[in-house]
């Protein structure tokens, strides 16, 4: 992740199918930032509606806290 993420982005969110049924990149817009460390944040992600129709309607809000699995678009 080299571009900082800041509130309001676009990004794509990281959900794998162990946890959520399938391994996909979902879109949202980040709605909050908590640090954690001085190299780690928590990203709370607002996922778009198809997103979460995708997921049954059963999340709105996510947390990321691995870098890997959020992205800027």
């Amino acid at each position: 992740m080299t571009d900082k993420i800041r509130i309001g982005d676009r990004v794509q969110v990281f959900l794998n199918a162990r946890n959520w049924g399938r391994d996909e990149w979902f879109d949202g817009t980040v709605v909050r930032i908590d640090p954690y460390s001085q190299h780690r944040s928590f990203y709370w992600v607002e996922l778009d509606a198809e997103a979460q129709a995708a997921l049954g309607g059963r999340m709105k809000l996510i947390s990321v806290f691995n870098p890997k699995n959020i992205r800027r678009i």
